[in-house]
Order: structure tokens, then C-alpha cells, then sequence
């Protein structure tokens, strides 16, 4: 939370939606967000210290309801689930069109957990692209066009060279574990 609000930065899926929900209000997270938006900040910080004394009155006494519902089966919590987001979507909007598109998202994260894709750099992404298109977009109206601009300037290229390091650097460490693991190939023949 305190990187979201210093720096703008999501430091986690969290934040990120946090982040996502400010910028549609046109709020930029920042350094001077204490200064710009002094009730804001300030009302988010009374909310959440509000919200942690009502969960531990509410915690504190139901706690045995909580353990019950850990005995809940995995597929009629996840019909459940599905019922309440079916019903909360089609309420808001009354829209099929969102319907589906709930359903397309709740099977792309499906096959994203059933691959161990990371759901954080996802959310993380979707909140980082528009500013990062924005901002590609300037450079291209600065430069011209002209793609070599993010090649020969010294930092965007370091940035660049990072980031393809930073890509194939795990598979070749990987290999090469693998390799000392595996030893020299051994020459297949009559001995």
C-alpha cells in the first residue's frame, strides 16, 4: 500500500487494482498525492482502521462458523461462487455482453492457474499498458516515427538490453544446471 501511494507503483494484484480504481476517478498515485488529495488519503486511512476493528468484532465470535465453512466441498463452493458473480454481473448491468465476458475472464484465469501462470504480473500488466502505450505513443510523435530512437539513446537501450537479459537469463542458467547435472554426453557405441 505504501509504494502505491508514494511511488504509483502496484506492488502487488492488490494495489494494482487499488492503482486501476484511482486512475479512473483521474487520480494520479504518487508523491504529491498527500498534498493534492489530503481527504482522500486520509479517509482511506481512517477506512482501513475502521474495517480491521470490525473484522475482529465480527471474527472474534464467528470464528467457529469460519471452520465450518472450510468443510464446504471445492465444487459446491465454486458453483456458489459462480452463482453470486452470475447474479452480482447480470444486476449491475443487465447485460449479456458482460455476462460473457465475466464467463471469458473466469476461463482464462482457470487456464492461467491450470498453466502456474502468475496472476499478479497479469493484473500488474493490464494496469502498467495503457500508461506504457501512452507513453510509447509520445515517444513516437517526439521522434517522428523514427524507431531508433528507443536504440540509440544510452538509457533506453541499457533498459532494453536488461530486459532481454532479464527474459532469457533464467532458461540459460536452467540449461546449463542441467547440463552439469546431466554431465558430458556420453558416445553411445560398442565398448
Amino acid at each position: 500500500m505504501v509504494p502505491l501511494l508514494t511511488l504509483g507503483l502496484p506492488t502487488s494484484a492488490t494495489a494494482a487494482i487499488l492503482l486501476s480504481a484511482f486512475q479512473s476517478y483521474g487520480l494520479n498515485p504518487g508523491p504529491l498525492l498527500m498534498q493534492t488529495q489530503p481527504d482522500l488519503v486520509w479517509g482511506l486511512i481512517a477506512s482501513l482502521l475502521i474495517a480491521n476493528v470490525v473484522l475482529l468484532f465480527l471474527n472474534l465470535p464467528l470464528i467457529g462458523l469460519w471452520v465450518k465453512m472450510l468443510t464446504i466441498p471445492a465444487p459446491l463452493l465454486y458453483a456458489g461462487i459462480l452463482v453470486f458473480a452470475t447474479v452480482g454481473t447480470y444486476g449491475i448491468s443487465r447485460s449479456p455482453l458482460d455476462l460473457v465476458l465475466l464467463y471469458v475472464m473466469g476461463v482464462m484465469g482457470l487456464l492461467m492457474r491450470r498453466f502456474d501462470f502468475p496472476t499478479a504480473p497479469v493484473i500488474i500488466g493490464a494496469i502498467l499498458g495503457p500508461i506504457a502505450e501512452i507513453q510509447f505513443r509520445r515517444a513516437m510523435t517526439i521522434s517522428n516515427g523514427d524507431w531508433t530512437v528507443f536504440f540509440t539513446g544510452a538509457a533506453s537501450l541499457t533498459f532494453l538490453i536488461l530486459a532481454v537479459v532479464a527474459f532469457f537469463a533464467p532458461k540459460i542458467i536452467s540449461w546449463i544446471q542441467h547440463r552439469r547435472v546431466r554431465g558430458p554426453a556420453h558416445v553411445s557405441g560398442d565398448a
